[in-house]
């Protein structure tokens, strides 16, 4: 796993690592713990950084002296090459995204098809943006980072903030390109079979663009346009009606249903399942006649 450099700095402080997770593309999202620390940063990658709870007693130091203004769903970015100051008088809850400036590059190129003079991001303190709290909270911090099956929602929701950098708060001042339409019927056949071939992988938005020939951008619109939802929507309804099928098999254990639906435990495809079915596994099983081998 790549060790970005905001996180080693933090790992050399009072910062408490909660989690942690790198997607197939080299992102990273990493759920911080801090309080009374003073951390300095300069890194060669950016990093954004929403407040989960707390931060109201963090102090940013600028050049008039220090600042503060944090509290929960405030969220700062932290561009590539530009040092940052915090003093943490108090219990801070965060959530870092790090990305390089290739990473960053290759995304806009694939949304804009050109690749942009300039991609310098601004530095945003405190700052408050509803679709960056909506990302954060629907998608990065309702699923389960280790889980397998997260993949796909984690590339999804990942892609989608970045795309937001760099439409709102970078020198890109390009529209984002328009998709009309959606997949055709041979491409979304040869999607949703590969799909359902590999629901026990932790399948990813740029497996299926890839299978698609598109870029994750344009697939995901395409997509949605093509079966009403987005996805890992979709991809986490195939898993579940999987699951269902396998329930009625009395030969397979719960473990053997999780693995084959690409949740590493049985104990974590038990919570996703009754979060969707409102029953556990084993009740489901119980309630529904058995299938012959």
């Amino acid at each position: 796993m790549r060790t970005y450099q905001t996180f080693e700095t933090l790992q050399r402080h009072k910062a408490q690592l909660r989690d942690r997770v790198e997607l197939r593309n080299g992102l990273q999202l990493a759920a911080w713990f801090n309080s009374g620390d003073r951390v300095t940063t300069l890194s060669d990658h950016h990093t954004l950084s929403l407040y989960v709870e707390g931060g109201y007693d963090t102090w940013h130091k600028t050049a008039q002296g220090w600042r503060n203004g944090g509290g929960p769903d405030r969220f700062c970015l932290m561009p590539a090459g530009i040092e940052s100051t915090w003093d943490l008088r108090a219990d801070l809850a965060f959530v870092h995204l790090y990305c390089s400036e290739p990473q960053l590059r290759q995304l806009a190129e694939q949304v804009w098809d050109r690749s942009p003079a300039k991609l310098n991001l601004h530095e945003k303190i405190f700052s408050a943006d509803p679709r960056i709290t909506q990302l954060y909270r629907h998608f990065l911090l309702s699923c389960d980072w280790q889980q397998p099956a997260s993949q796909l929602t984690l590339s999804s929701a990942t892609t989608l903030l970045l795309t937001h950098l760099l439409q709102e708060y970078s020198e890109v001042q390009w529209q984002l390109p328009q998709v009309r339409g959606g997949l055709a019927p041979a491409v979304l056949r040869r999607v949703l079979e590969f799909i359902d071939a590999h629901l026990d992988q932790p399948l990813t938005l740029a497996d299926l663009a890839s299978e698609a020939a598109l870029s994750e951008y344009h697939f995901a619109r395409m997509f949605r346009h093509s079966a009403g939802e987005a996805p890992h929507q979709f991809v986490m309804r195939r898993r579940m009606l999987r699951a269902r099928m396998l329930l009625t098999q009395p030969a397979l254990t719960l473990t053997d249903i999780a693995l084959q639906c690409g949740f590493h435990s049985s104990s974590h495809f038990s919570h996703r399942f009754r979060q969707v079915h409102g029953v556990t596994p084993s009740a489901y099983r119980k309630a529904k006649p058995h299938q012959p081998d």
